[in-house]
C-alpha cells in the first residue's frame, strides 16, 4: 500500500504519523481516484451501461503500479470466485459473465462495487466499508514493518469511524479528474541510486 517508503524515510515512525498518513491517503488519493471510480461504477450499473463497466475495469490498472495492478486483479478474481453465483440483478450477472469469459479483468474495486450494488448497499456505505477494509490491511502491514504497538493501531482504527462518517460524498464524477500520485513514493524512486531501470516497469 506504498507505506514502506514512508517508514524507510522515517516520515512514519509512530502512531500519530501513521494516522496522518492514512488520513492523507483518504483525502489525497482515495477521494481523487477510488471514490470516484466506485461512484462511476454505481452510475454505470444504474444506467445498465455494461460497456462502461468493462472499460473502467480494463483501464483501472493504468493508475496503479505494476505489482499492485496484478494484485488488484488476483484479489478481485478471488472475490469473484466466492460470489459469482449470488448476484440477482441482471446487469451484475452480465458483468460477472464478462469476467468468466475473460473479457473483463475483474479488479477488486470493480467486483466489490458491483456486488455491493447488487446487495442494495448505498454508495456512501460501501465507500466507508471499502475504506475501512483497506485501513485495516494497511494497519496490519505496519505491524510487520514498524515498531508501532498493536494496541495503538487498534485504538486509531476506532477513531477513524467518526472521520469516515463525515466524508463529503458530493463529488462530481463528470468534473472530477481521476488522479493517483504519491509524492513520497516518487521521491524514493528518484533518490535511489540503482532504481532507475525499474522506473520503466513502474
Amino acid at each position: 500500500f506504498r507505506l514502506e517508503p514512508h517508514i524507510i524515510k522515517q516520515n512514519v515512525k509512530d502512531i500519530t504519523a501513521l494516522k496522518i498518513y492514512l488520513k492523507n491517503l483518504i483525502i489525497d488519493q482515495y477521494a481523487n481516484m477510488e471514490f470516484i471510480y466506485i461512484k462511476k461504477v454505481y452510475d454505470a450499473l444504474k444506467g445498465n451501461k455494461l460497456h462502461l463497466i468493462k472499460k473502467m475495469d480494463n483501464n483501472y490498472g493504468c493508475y496503479l503500479t505494476y505489482e499492485y495492478t496484478k494484485l488488484s486483479v488476483n484479489i478481485g478474481n478471488n472475490y469473484y470466485t466466492q460470489i459469482k453465483e449470488h448476484p440477482t440483478k441482471e446487469i451484475v450477472k452480465e458483468y460477472f459473465s464478462l469476467i468468466e469469459n475473460k473479457k473483463s479483468l475483474g479488479n477488486e474495486i470493480i467486483v466489490l462495487s458491483a456486488y455491493a450494488f447488487d446487495l442494495g448497499i448505498s454508495l456512501e456505505d460501501f465507500i466507508v466499508m471499502w475504506t475501512k477494509k483497506n485501513l485495516i490491511n494497511i494497519a496490519t502491514t505496519s505491524l510487520k514493518i514498524s515498531r508501532i504497538k498493536p494496541s495503538e493501531i487498534q485504538q486509531m482504527l476506532f477513531e477513524f469511524d467518526e472521520f469516515l462518517e463525515n466524508i463529503d460524498f458530493n463529488f462530481d464524477i463528470k468534473k472530477d479528474k481521476i488522479t493517483n500520485f504519491n509524492p513520497l513514493f516518487e521521491e524514493i524512486i528518484f533518490s535511489h541510486k540503482n532504481l532507475e531501470p525499474k522506473m520503466f516497469t513502474t
